[in-house]
């Protein structure tokens, strides 16, 4: 899940609709043990009420007080707090981090207008676009952009990486110092066999923000009462799949040991542009799965891309140690500390 909250920047639309005067503070760069992912926003009118979180608390109290000023003149601020402060003590980062943080009052009747930058940016957020906001931070000015082709020639390759490894990141442009802000579709988890290590994956995944979707045709297994509020699709893979999109912010892992699920589920992925593909079974079962998969027609090339077997090697036992590893696979792969075998 990328750093930024987009309903940080919901209500910000709602909060304009009310006829606040709001500022936005947002995290820019981070250095040693700061609490807070480069990214994190905070949402402050000209009252002092506020959501969101910059520090974990340690400097929101400073922020907001800073915020009114930005509120009133208009211009945006560049914050710094660290150790070698004498602010820093005071404001709790003495633990050895430091923080920037960009403090920009959002302007009433342009960003509410139906069409205005903010609108555009929730709707990108809500149809499952990737999209940052690149803000130029000496002068305030902002732009939406996709993909590489809509920056300059310098900034392209920070901006692959920012929305590769879902890093927001301050850096030198060639109109001043620019902050690239990912705000990446919420990665989607798809559970295929709702058997007992998908009971205890379900929470993990929520809990690292995931969406989680559980797909398995045995209604048996696929129920309310074992998986609770859980999103499940009793459809065959071949059928829900499709439904539910497989795209480059999914993950997706096949857990039945039935070929007649697994299989059209793992060839479904492999023809997406799925970040993760993983497999559960031992090596054995592995090769007579390659196998199948060679006879389906699926290329050798694509099958390597499957991480099987599944998981990080922690000498798991029991279900709930396996979907340990599984999910700290997924984590390492998204988060390119491991090769996502493409």
């Amino acid at each position: 899940m990328s750093a930024p909250d987009p309903f940080i920047i919901t209500k910000a639309l709602d909060w304009l609709a009310e006829g606040r005067r709001i500022a936005l503070a947002t995290v820019i760069q981070t250095w040693g043990s700061a609490p807070q992912p480069v990214g994190s926003q905070l949402l402050i009118d000209a009252d002092g009420n506020f959501l969101g979180s910059v520090s974990g608390g340690c400097v929101e109290a400073e922020v907001i007080t800073e915020a009114a000023d930005v509120i009133a003149s208009g211009e945006p601020k560049a914050l710094e707090f660290g150790v070698e402060d004498s602010m820093a003590w005071k404001v709790g980062l003495a633990c050895g981090g430091s923080i920037r943080i960009f403090v920009e009052k959002v302007a009433g009747d342009r960003a509410s207008s139906a069409d205005s930058l903010l609108h555009r940016l929730v709707g990108d957020v809500e149809a499952r676009r990737q999209v940052a906001l690149i803000t130029n931070l000496a002068t305030g000015a902002q732009s939406l952009v996709h993909s590489g082709d809509e920056v300059e020639k310098e900034l392209a390759p920070a901006l692959g990486d920012a929305f590769r490894y879902d890093k927001s990141v301050a850096l030198a442009g060639d109109e001043g110092e620019v902050f690239i802000n990912v705000f990446n579709p919420t990665t989607r988890l798809i559970i295929v066999g709702a058997v007992h290590i998908a009971q205890q994956l379900v929470p993990m995944a929520r809990a690292l923000g995931h969406d989680v979707v559980i797909v398995d045709p045995r209604t048996a297994f696929a129920t309310e009462e074992r998986f609770g509020e859980a999103e499940i699709s009793r459809h065959w893979p071949d059928e829900a799949l499709p439904r539910i999109g497989v795209d480059s912010r999914t993950a997706l892992i096949a857990l039945t040991h039935d070929p007649k699920i697994d299989d059209p589920a793992l060839i479904h992925a492999l023809s997406s542009d799925a970040f993760y593909v993983g497999a559960l079974g031992s090596r054995k079962t592995h090769a007579k799965r390659v196998e199948r998969l060679l006879k389906a027609g699926v290329a050798s090339a694509d099958i390597e891309r499957i991480h099987a077997p599944i998981g990080l090697d922690i000498g798991a036992q029991g279900a709930a140690e396996i979907a340990l590893s599984i999910m700290a696979e997924i984590t390492a792969v998204q988060r390119g500390k491991v090769a996502n075998n493409r």
